[in-house]
């Protein structure tokens, strides 16, 4: 059970409630983005916007402001507590929010998501660090696990929201419901969330402590290169989020039906999640993962011999994304937690290092591969065997050759891993 750094009445929170907030905060930007997948179109539209493809700026735009925001929201968090900088994230997340229902432009657009990303880094990179504050190695796979679950929840009825808000009202109104997840946000971890980080523990903002935080992060083989592996799958991911709406209704013509498509391929992420947490305890997260990594790539590689066609039968394709989205449920809160577990008393500049990086490099990968859209498939799946194979290759790296168990020193008191 989840241990409190404070008393009274937001420290007696429970552990489901714990787990539903966690979710909820990290959730924000997978809400963010996945809830205006089918304005998309509405958008361009209302802008004038040609070329297709630039519609996935609108995603593109929300990530590197995620990206960017990391880095400064975990120092801020070592040094004042999670609290304040937590509040500070979403009241940005929340003016960022009305930037876009009011945007004259479509660069306004752009930039008001930019703001909104960097508002939603706080809550990430909180969230992630509080959990590490209060749960270590396999205890805090597991609840990343829960977390996740709920999490992947939201990936599958987002789209349907945002189609039930496009019938009520025109595009901007998506933008307004952000803003009202913000503020329900605010309101609930402000008033039931305890500050897990104490004052003693809480570092200065000066070079030297920054300093020795980032060498910590650097210098870490562990965090390193799950970080970077992580980046890499999660670059494959949002290249299919990015051009799905293209995918599913300009290439197959579902229109209406886009949500429920989008919302049962996700939906495997929840059954993996589920699946994680009942397994990592047993045999450990890095068996879990490393076989989980080995199916992520395998799956492309096959269909990268098989010649996937360029517009292959939908079951095909759709079951092709559902063992993908299921082995990256399997690979993600593990993959995190193995980055996090080492940076133990750094775990603000640790979380914000480890989102910086997997996310901006995934914001770059996905937009390379996303802009390769010709009306087809083929880049998708290509881009899934290169991306899976790389990543494959940085694993091994990391644990200098070896799969299914740890070489760190670090872990090797936890026997199963």
């Amino acid at each position: 059970m989840p241990h409190s750094a404070s008393a009274g009445r937001s420290g007696d929170i429970r552990f489901g409630e714990f787990v539903a907030l966690m979710a909820l905060l990290m959730a924000l930007t997978a809400l963010s983005i996945d809830i205006m997948l089918v304005a998309l179109p509405d958008i361009a539209g209302s802008f004038g916007v040609m070329r297709e493809n630039d519609r996935q700026l609108v995603v593109t735009a929300y990530m590197l402001g995620f990206a960017v925001g990391q880095p400064f929201h975990g120092p801020l968090s070592d040094r004042f507590g999670r609290k304040p900088v937590l509040a500070a994230g979403l009241v940005i997340f929340a003016v960022g929010s009305l930037g876009a229902v009011f945007a004259p432009s479509f660069t306004a657009l752009l930039a008001a998501r930019a703001l909104q990303g960097f508002g939603a880094a706080a809550p990430r990179v909180v969230a992630i660090a509080i959990v590490r504050d209060r749960f270590v190695g396999r205890d805090m796979a597991r609840v990343m696990s829960f977390v996740m679950m709920i999490f992947i929840i939201v990936p599958v009825i987002a789209p349907a929201l945002g189609e039930g808000i496009l019938r009520l009202g025109t595009w901007p109104w998506v933008f307004g419901a952000l803003f009202l997840a913000a503020i329900a946000a605010f309101a609930w971890s402000m008033l039931r969330l305890a500050e897990t980080r104490a004052p003693e523990d809480r570092m200065p903002l000066s070079p030297a402590a920054l300093g020795h935080a980032f060498h910590k992060v650097m210098t870490t083989r562990a965090t390193v290169g799950y970080t970077a592996a992580m980046g890499l799958l999660f670059g494959g991911l949002l290249s299919y989020v990015g051009s799905a709406q293209q995918i599913f209704v300009d290439v197959y013509g579902l229109g209406a039906m886009f949500p429920v498509a989008f919302g049962a391929i996700a939906g495997v992420m929840a059954l993996a999640s589920l699946v994680n947490a009942r397994l990592v305890g047993r045999v450990g997260m890095h068996r879990v993962s490393h076989v989980a990594l080995l199916g992520y790539t395998l799956t492309g590689v096959a269909m990268a011999l098989l010649g996937f066609p360029e517009h292959p039968p939908l079951l095909g394709l759709g079951l092709f994304m559902a063992a993908i989205f299921f082995c990256f449920g399997l690979i993600a809160p593990n993959f995190n937690a193995m980055a996090m577990e080492p940076l133990g008393h750094v775990a603000g500049m640790g979380s914000s290092f480890v989102g910086f990086f997997s996310t901006g490099m995934a914001a770059v990968v996905g937009w390379i591969v996303g802009q390769s859209f010709d009306g087809t498939v083929r880049p998708l799946t290509i881009g899934f065997t290169v991306l899976g194979v790389l990543a494959l290759l940085t694993v091994l790296l990391t644990e200098r050759g070896t799969l299914m168990r740890s070489t760190h020193a670090a872990q090797a008191a936890q026997p199963g891993d």
